[in-house]
């Protein structure tokens, strides 16, 4: 029998034909805090149940991992449909709406079922029961009329729907005990490695729990930003309105013709939203004094800025537009990490006295020169900008620390209206594929980056973790600090930046690191038919990216 010496997890090792990569993992299981989930060789993930055939270093996956964490999600998430089906019968119609603080928010979406303490712990039950069994968890491959034909049969006519618009001739499905499902990605071997979980009581419906990825023998803490959820919750009335709710419905319209409709229905819901928040400033006039907007990266802040601030002076409110990223330190004077790299991104990278002392002396009605940051010479600048607030005049401030009250601890709160905006994505693969608000925004960051700074997509992934991680340090823990929360994402967007992201991905091939997530997301947006997105107004956020905004972005 023929063997290959291949390197695991930095030990050089002779791998016999015909071992998989499960095989192996048993070997590695004692070095992991969980059950080892997937294997990576090279730059391309692997389901454990393949056999190993390529040269190229292997290394495994547990729940520490993201993509170990997306498979766990997606397995759970399989116990829990496979539950409600066997106790609910055909009534059960199972919906896995959003991520919630790392929480998946699902519905039981049938008038006759009653969302009760009893059914949730009969499902629990159930999944647990699957667990215990480590039933098998085996991908097939169908034809695509015969994967239409099965998920037909079990009342599955969303994912019916998705097929049809496939354009490969076949489709894997994963099987469970008899049941058939499909899911947008990698899978777990079997039911025995999926051993933590829970189901919390959540609005109409309830979360799916998952374990700690610091602490994988515990659950996380079940924190519920009220703030988001309820975004979340009107988004889901959004997509009821404009009958658009998974990526089936979103093709269907664009075939139908009806793609510039949904384009100016969404738009419109946005306008209101964003008068709304304008009515809540000016409701507030005799106080407010200084509007501060922060958000993640792609989320659209300066567009939605220069929004509010038309909508501001239709009330006969006069905003002033300042950038925190003036008031950076200059650059011989930024903080480090613990690499000794510049960290522009942490709030001491700001100059936080000098910010408050010219807050205080505008609020107070004097004259006060801006500053400008050069971003060529790393230094500060002062050109002739000057602000004075009169009657009925707001400053209006963007920047990521713009909910943290250490950015204006010297202002009080009553003279501050928080706004926090961010791509919160409601949009849906099918009934139990969600779309990663995370992965939504690195695509607008990519088809932006390539298009106006010159960055080719492998850079943008590249340094995506680095920004998501200063995102979770620096604005998620303060977002329910918001006055108003705005959701920038549109349901029609990834139907217009899929012309613009693919060639770029396609560009990554499998010698790059950065290979795993172009495919990753190659697949996600070969689910969407493309549209050139000509019935996009000049002032959408989505213009923002790919050009033709009316607002200098």
């Amino acid at each position: 029998m023929e063997t290959n010496k291949l390197n695991v997890m930095g030990k050089e090792m002779q791998i016999k034909e015909g071992t998989t990569f499960g095989d192996l993992a048993k070997e590695f299981q004692g070095e992991f805090p969980s059950a080892i989930l997937l294997a990576k060789q090279g730059n391309s993930i692997k389901e454990l149940d393949y056999e190993i055939k390529d040269a190229g270093d292997i290394t495994f996956l547990d729940v520490t991992s993201e993509e170990g964490m997306r498979v766990y999600h997606r397995g759970v998430s399989f116990l829990l449909v496979k539950a409600a089906r066997d106790i609910l019968g055909d009534e059960a119609h199972v919906v896995i709406e959003h991520s919630l603080r790392s929480n998946l928010y699902c519905e039981i979406r049938n008038p006759k079922v009653e969302m009760t303490a009893e059914l949730l712990k009969q499902l629990e039950d159930k999944m647990q029961e699957y667990v215990v069994a480590d039933l098998p968890i085996g991908k097939k491959i169908f034809r695509k009329d015969r994967a239409m034909e099965i998920v037909k049969k079990q009342g599955m006519m969303d994912k019916a729907e998705l097929f049809r618009f496939r354009r490969a001739s076949s489709v894997n499905l994963y099987e469970l005990d008899g049941f058939y499902d499909y899911f947008y990605g990698y899978m777990p071997p079997t039911t025995g490695v999926l051993n933590l979980f829970g189901l919390a009581a959540h609005e109409k419906g309830f979360l799916l729990r998952f374990p700690d990825p610091e602490n994988p023998a515990e659950l996380l803490p079940l924190q519920i930003p009220e703030k988001i959820s309820n975004v979340f919750m009107e988004q889901m009335r959004w997509c009821q309105l404009m009958g658009v709710s998974n990526v089936a419905d979103l093709n269907n319209t664009i075939v139908k013709g009806k793609y510039g409709d949904l384009v100016r229905i969404n738009e419109a819901l946005h306008e209101k939203k964003i008068a709304e928040i304008a009515d809540q400033i000016y409701q507030r006039m005799d106080q407010v004094r200084v509007v501060l907007i922060a958000g993640p990266s792609s989320s659209g802040k300066t567009s939605f800025a220069n929004r509010l601030s038309i909508q501001l002076k239709a009330l006969g409110v006069k905003p002033h537009k300042v950038s925190l990223d003036d008031y950076f330190l200059n650059r011989d004077d930024t903080p480090v990490d613990e690499n000794g790299k510049k960290n522009f991104e942490v709030i001491e990278a700001l100059d936080l006295p000098l910010l408050n002392s010219d807050l205080k002396k505008i609020i107070a009605g004097e004259k006060v020169e801006l500053p400008y940051y050069n971003f060529m010479t790393g230094k500060r600048e002062y050109n002739g900008e000057f602000v004075q607030l009169g009657e009925g005049e707001v400053l209006v401030m963007e920047g990521i620390h713009g909910l943290n009250d250490r950015l204006t601890a010297e202002i009080p709160a009553e003279y501050k209206f928080k706004i926090f905006i961010s791509a919160i994505t409601q949009l849906n693969v099918d009934d139990h594929n969600r779309i990663s608000t995370s992965d939504s925004r690195l695509i607008r960051r990519m088809v932006r980056d390539n298009q106006f700074r010159g960055r080719d997509a492998r850079l943008t992934i590249a340094t995506w973790n680095d920004v998501t991680q200063g995102e979770e340090d620096n604005i998620f823990p303060f977002q329910e600090n918001a006055d108003a929360v705005f959701n920038s994402a549109t349901l029609y967007e990834l139907s217009v930046l899929k012309q613009y992201a693919e060639p770029q991905l396609f560009a990554i091939d499998s010698s790059m690191p950065e290979y795993a997530t172009a495919k990753r997301l190659i697949k996600l947006l070969g689910y969407f038919l493309a549209n050139p997105g000509l019935d996009i107004p000049n002032n959408s956020l989505i213009k923002e990216f790919v050009g033709g905004s009316v607002f200098k972005v």
